[in-house]
């Protein structure tokens, strides 16, 4: 009997699909490697998982490294046909999703207005804060139109890609709020995934949602505000992380288990136990000369 299953392509397209967007963050391309492997069908492939790529780096606020600055590829600089834009340093790129090669550089004209004068303000600020607290994170804020008003829009972005440690992780902040004498209205989502694979396949996906309002008086007060009100959200979130792991270990020990354990917390090395049993076991098969147990007690 042939365990063999022949998938059409529509079927195959589905399967590649719904896998590729499972992909953790920093592993879309160990699972497309290997998902082309076991497809066999490079084409397919490729045309494929061109698109759920682009889905997969934008909304992961993935940092590309262009002339020794980093520039976030999100669906806020995306200028359509796989070009992105860096408002800061006012150019664009064409960006290939699968190869991670950027080129293509053009000038990217932004008007010099009084919104450009907040938005940089707002990036300056925000910029030392991600700097001192997200060593491996960057951040962006762009400005969009929505329905005649200016909007501005925070992307921050922290990536860290352990795989010899067997984790990766990422947090990720978006935060939007409308420029509007006095009051600004803010909303915002923090965002952390974390991918842990020694021993075990562990996926966490945390979110957390924020509403808030600032007063506005000008960009520099604006900013500092803004940049306080991330800060606080941020280490709000941490702690009620920390005290949640915290509390979730001392449940795994004291109760799921199904009797007391000494409470080590380290990994057992059973590979080391059953060599120790195996060599007890020998010792134990061979008879012991009479005369090495004369004068024992």
């Amino acid at each position: 009997m042939s365990n063999k299953c022949d998938l059409s392509k529509e079927e195959k397209v589905e399967v590649i699909c719904r896998l590729l967007y499972q992909a953790p963050p920093g592993e879309f391309y160990s699972v497309f490697e290997d998902l082309r492997i076991l497809v066999q069908e490079d084409d397919l492939m490729r045309q494929e998982a061109a698109q759920v790529c682009a889905h997969h780096n934008k909304n992961n606020f993935t940092l590309v490294r262009i002339e020794g600055t980093n520039v976030l590829v999100t669906r806020y600089n995306d200028l359509g046909g796989n070009r992105f834009f860096d408002p800061k340093h006012k150019f664009s790129f064409k960006f290939d999703h699968l190869s991670g090669i950027s080129n293509k550089f053009q000038l990217h004209r932004v008007a010099w207005d009084e919104t450009e004068l907040w938005r940089t303000a707002l990036n300056s600020a925000l910029k030392a804060y991600v700097d001192s607290h997200f060593p491996s994170g960057d951040c962006c804020v762009f400005r969009k139109t929505l329905k005649n008003r200016q909007v501005f829009v925070v992307c921050i972005a922290s990536h860290q890609y352990k795989p010899l440690g067997f984790w990766n992780g990422l947090w990720k902040g978006e935060w939007t709020f409308s420029q509007i004498p006095v009051i600004a209205q803010v909303t915002g989502a923090i965002h952390m995934q974390v991918h842990y694979f020694k021993d075990a396949n562990v996926h966490m996906t945390v979110c957390k949602t924020v509403e808030e309002t600032l007063h506005v008086i000008d960009p520099a007060q604006l900013a500092i505000d803004f940049v306080k009100l991330i800060e606080t959200e941020d280490n709000k979130f941490h702690v009620a992380m920390l005290e949640n792991f915290q509390a979730l270990t001392d449940e795994i020990w004291r109760k799921i288990l199904r009797r007391q354990l000494p409470v080590t917390r380290t990994i057992i090395n059973w590979n080391k136990l059953l060599t120790n049993q195996s060599i007890k076991a020998n010792i134990s098969s061979h008879k012991v000369p009479l005369s090495l147990t004369k004068g024992t007690v």
